[in-house]
Parts: C-alpha cells; structure tokens; sequence
C-alpha cells in the first residue's frame, strides 16, 4: 500500500511538472533562459484545484479536462508561432494576418532541406503536437484521480478562485489595465497571451477593414496624362531581396556593401548616369517579399497577406495600371515563382516572366531558383519585341535565405543557358551545414548581398545610353533581425537614369550617388507611388 501511495504522490508530482513546463514556456527567443523556469505560474494552481473539485463529478470532469486540454494545446502552438514570427519578423504572431505563412514557410522548407527532409519535420512536428495534447490530457487527469472529501474539495475550490483573481490582477497590471502598488509575485504568462492573441485578432479584423476601405479610394484615380514626363522612356524597377539598412550601419556588413556601391557610382558615373539614393520604411522585416512589392506599387502599407488580398481584390491601381495608361508594356520577372500567380494581371502586369519562363538550364541554387546574373541577361529575350516602352518590376532571389551556396558574377557574354552556373550551385556548404553556425550564416548573408549588388549595377552599367531607362533598384526588406542586428525596417532606394530624367527629382531631397545618409529623408514605402507620379505627370494631379 505504501508503495501504491508512493507511486501516486510521484505521478501526481511528475504532472504538476508537466503543467509547470508548458505554462512557463516562453513565446519570444529573448526570454528562452533559466530565468523563465524560476517564474510560478499563478494558472498552475488554477487547474489543479479545478480538478480536483471535478473529481467528484466523472462525466463532467471529462469533459472540462477536453475542453482545458483543447485550450492549453493551441495556447502552447500560439507561443510557438510567436517564437518563429519574433525570430523571422520581429513581431507576434497574429491569427488573421499570418496563416498564409504557412504554406510559404513549408515551401522555403522544402526547397532548403529537400521535399523528403521537409516531409519528415512536418511529420515530427505534428507529433510533437500530439505529444503535447496527450501530456496535458495525462497530467490533469492524474489530478481528476485524486479523491478529496467535500471539505477538501471546497478548499481546492477556493485555492483555486483565489489563484484566478490574483492572474487577473497580474494580467490587467501587466497591460497597464490597472496600476498595482507592485508587480503582484508570479505570473499569468499564458492566460495573458491568449488573451492578447484573441484580442489582437479582434483588432486585426477591424483594421484590415479600414484598409479594404482605403483602397477603395484613389485620388490619382481618374488623373488625367500620368507619366506623360518620362516621355517614353523605359522603367526598370529591381528589388534586391533582404537588402536593407544594415548594409549601410551595421560593421559585418558594411565595410564589404559600401566599397561595392562606391565602386558601382564610379562607373556609372563615368557611363554619364545621374544618381540619387534615399531611405523608405519596409512594412515588413525577414521575409514576405510580396507584401513590400505591394505596398511600392499600390501606394497601401501592405503589411500583410490579408491586406494583400484586399488590395489586389479592390479597383485600387498600381504604378503598372498607370503604366499601361500610358502606353507601356507593363511586365513582371519573377523568378521565384514555380507556381501559378494569378494576381498578377490584377497587380498590372501584362507579361509575367516565372522561372518556368526564364528557360534557366542550369541547377538551382537550393531554393533560389537561378542567380540573379542570369536572370538579368535571359529576361529580354524572353520578354520579346514590342513597339512600347517598357515598366517592368524585376525581383532579384540570389540574396534570398538560405545564402548558400553564394555565386559570383561572370562574363555576360558566357551565361548562355545556365548550365555554366552548375559548378557554382554545387560548391559550398549546405543550408544545414551553414546554418547551425549565427556567424556563418551572416557571413553568408554579407557576400549574398555583395553579389547582388555586383551583378545589378553591372547590368545597370550596360544600360547606359542615349535611350537609358531610368532604373529603380531598391531593397525589399531587412534581414531577419538574428541578421541585421540592428533596429530598423528602413530600405535603400537608388534611382539611376540619365541626368535630365532624374533632374525631375531634385526636390525629392535624395543624396546624389549610391550611399544614403543618415540625414537623407526616410519615407514610408506606401508614399513612393504618388510621389513618382507627381514627378513625371505635367498635371499637378491631386493634392
């Protein structure tokens, strides 16, 4: 018999330890240390003496140990989401906003790990949540086992009462609902994020209907001769991938980003190309590429897929229905793209050039479907002849994650189909392998971007001319802030082109050449559209 109790007082101890451990898990990579063990969670004593007055009442207590098990379950995946979402984005995971994430998640996974290595983490992960339902489900039903007489039963009851009013108190404190005279001891960590996550979903929902509202209105909707001051001339506008102001201030960085954009100045300027450089705010940080697309072209913070969805589905136009008012050929080179992409035509584009397009021989770069150099010297021909001036959107992948392995540029005249990048996609080092070590992993970041900046302003140098386009290279987004290292979202915009084109942009207050400054201006990257429209149309347009 003593045994038995002693088996019974170690598997009730082994349970409260259970519950201990998922109530103090932490949601953010900041908090993961021993001090986050020390924490008392106040729900712990919450569920254990609810259960132990469900005791008396089998069916019931069934019942409620589902509904708590439900409950506590996608509590823990919330804190797991946030953990992935603070450490690719910087910010919480958010129910509306973010569910997209995780078909686009699954298929960078696939394309850094392999689909049977992607497959087999899907797989873990889903028992790994099993695991934890079934945890939960073994730990307060160890507690429903326990048999109280009335009085002890009204004790647990009230232990319990009190517990919830003092998680209560702590949680109204912690959200500056109320001020305490101090921080009450303990914390109601978990009951206080799902909390947050309901009410941040409520105030999601309601936003984004504002937004689907603000598309709705346009004041450069009905403008008459938009653009009518680039007089024909060809539009390029380049986006580097994770290119950001840590290429500028952050020391890992910068000493290898700098000299490479300094270089490039010197020989555009010796092609007779004028050039001015600022800042714009990204919506986004660390990945999400689309939605700062979105945002440059609509002139709408597109800071998430549902905002997306809602401006693409809205009459809202973009730089490219404007393009095509005024004659361009409006197009899209998306070597990213494996799939089918059927907002493009509502974005404006007439011709969308995907990987499969490209006709790229050569072998894939792990995710990064081809570089960027060859990207930049297959498009033309793929885009064809046509009497129009062109307003293109080019995205450029090399300096995409994974960052291994890193190509280096080549003669332009020896690309051909691909096929001479294969050496290149076969040398270096695995994602896995890069990955396990933070520093590899940015050094691999630093010499990604270094390339994509060589091979950009290479191609821009061969574009100068009589007839030159103006050429917009800017970058998508920072880094993950594991990489950037350093706190902002802003993004380098360069506009290259001939010096009577760019003349039209002296009242922008942009920095002359390829370096930005700290003082240059820094807009929000939903500014841009109207800004650029009001520059090149002889109508003043809207105020």
């Amino acid at each position: 018999m003593t045994r038995m109790r002693f088996g019974a007082l170690l598997s009730l101890l082994l349970a409260t330890a259970v519950l201990y451990g998922l109530l103090v898990l932490p949601n953010r990579p900041s908090a993961l240390q021993f001090a986050t063990l020390q924490r008392v969670p106040l729900e712990l004593p919450v569920l254990l003496g609810t259960m132990l007055v469900l005791s008396a009442y089998p069916r019931l207590s069934r019942a409620v140990l589902l509904v708590l098990v439900i409950a506590l379950t996608a509590t823990i995946l919330l804190k797991a989401a946030d953990f992935a979402t603070y450490e690719a984005f910087y910010r919480p995971f958010n129910l509306v906003i973010d569910r997209p994430l995780i078909p686009a998640g699954l298929n960078l996974l696939t394309g850094a790990l392999g689909q049977v290595a992607a497959v087999g983490l899907v797989v873990f992960a889903g028992l790994v949540v099993l695991f934890i339902g079934w945890s939960a489900w073994w730990a307060l039903a160890r507690w429903t086992a326990v048999s109280l007489p009335r009085s002890g039963r009204w004790s647990a009851g009230a232990i319990a009462a009190i517990f919830a009013a003092w998680a209560v108190a702590d949680t109204g404190h912690v959200l500056q609902y109320w001020k305490l005279p101090s921080n009450p001891p303990g914390t109601a960590l978990t009951s206080r994020l799902a909390y947050v996550h309901v009410n941040r979903t409520r105030t999601a929902s309601q936003n984004l209907a504002v937004y689907r509202s603000a598309a709705l209105y346009d004041a450069w909707g009905q403008a008459p001769g938009v653009l009518d001051l680039l007089d024909g001339r060809d539009v390029l506008i380049i986006f580097l991938e994770s290119y950001g102001r840590t290429s500028f201030d952050n020391p890992l960085y910068a000493p290898t980003h700098l000299p490479r954009l300094q270089e490039a100045e010197t020989a555009l300027a010796t092609e007779g190309l004028a050039m001015r450089s600022l800042w714009l705010t990204s919506p986004i940080q660390g990945g999400q590429s689309w939605l700062a697309h979105g945002t440059l072209a609509s002139g709408l913070r597109t800071s998430d897929h549902a905002r997306y969805r809602a401006m693409v589905a809205s009459p809202r136009k973009t730089l490219f229905h404007f393009a095509q008012e005024a004659g361009y050929r409006t197009g899209a080179v998306k070597p990213a793209i494996t799939m089918a992409w059927p907002e493009g035509p509502a974005l404006g584009f007439e011709t969308i050039l995907t990987a499969e397009h490209l006709d790229y021989a050569g072998a894939p770069f792990n995710w990064v479907t081809m570089p960027d150099q060859y990207t930049l010297a297959a498009y033309p021909a793929q885009l064809g002849d046509d009497p129009r001036p062109d307003f293109l959107q080019i995205t450029l992948i090399s300096s995409h994650a994974p960052w291994t392995p890193v190509p280096w540029k080549i003669d332009w005249a020896s690309i051909g189909d691909g096929r001479i990048f294969d050496g290149m996609a076969a040398s270096g080092e695995t994602p896995r392998e890069v990955w396990k070590n933070r520093d590899k992993v940015r050094d691999h970041y630093r010499r990604s971007v270094d390339y994509a900046l060589d091979v950009t302003f290479s191609f821009v140098a061969r574009q100068a001319g009589p007839d030159a386009p103006l050429i917009i290279v800017v970058g998508d987004h920072q880094p993950a802030p594991s990489i950037s290292q350093i706190d902002s979202m802003d993004v380098p915009m360069h506009l290259i082109g001939p010096p009577e084109i760019l003349s039209r942009l002296d009242g922008w207050g942009a920095a002359p050449g390829l370096v930005p400054g700290a003082n240059t201006p820094v807009w929000p990257m939903e500014d841009f559209r109207d800004r650029f429209l009001a520059a090149f149309t002889s109508d003043p347009g809207p105020s």
